[in-house]
């Protein structure tokens, strides 16, 4: 298995999933570091959605990516990488604006 680290933009089973929270296999942005990743063999991410509705947590992904839509900061989940069947399919650079609002956010909720 390939690990994953901050700014690897990835496909994931998000099942069992409960009641507003994203479900079924989904794109999603990995914040966590690789080291931490490779240690724990998990990784933080969060999922990433077409469905756009405008709320502050939305980040908006940049146009050339895999896939289109925002990263629902709001919804941060620390997922074991390998029984999610985590598939690495791009990145997202780590200084971008988009990454910095991703990091920014997740800070926030946690703060």
């Amino acid at each position: 298995m390939t690990v994953p680290g901050r700014g690897d933009l990835v496909w994931l089973n998000f099942d069992p999933q409960a009641g507003h929270e994203q479900g079924g296999r989904r794109p999603a942005i990995v914040l966590s570091e690789f080291d931490f990743n490779e240690v724990t063999g998990f990784a933080v991410v969060c999922p990433i959605t077409s469905q756009v509705k405008n709320y502050p947590f939305e980040v908006p992904l940049p146009e050339g990516l895999p896939f289109t839509g925002v990263v629902l900061t709001d919804q941060l989940k620390s997922l074991d990488v390998r029984n999610r069947r985590m598939k690495i399919v791009g990145n997202i650079h780590v200084e971008s604006e988009c990454m910095k609002a991703v990091l920014r956010n997740a800070r926030a909720i946690l703060a």
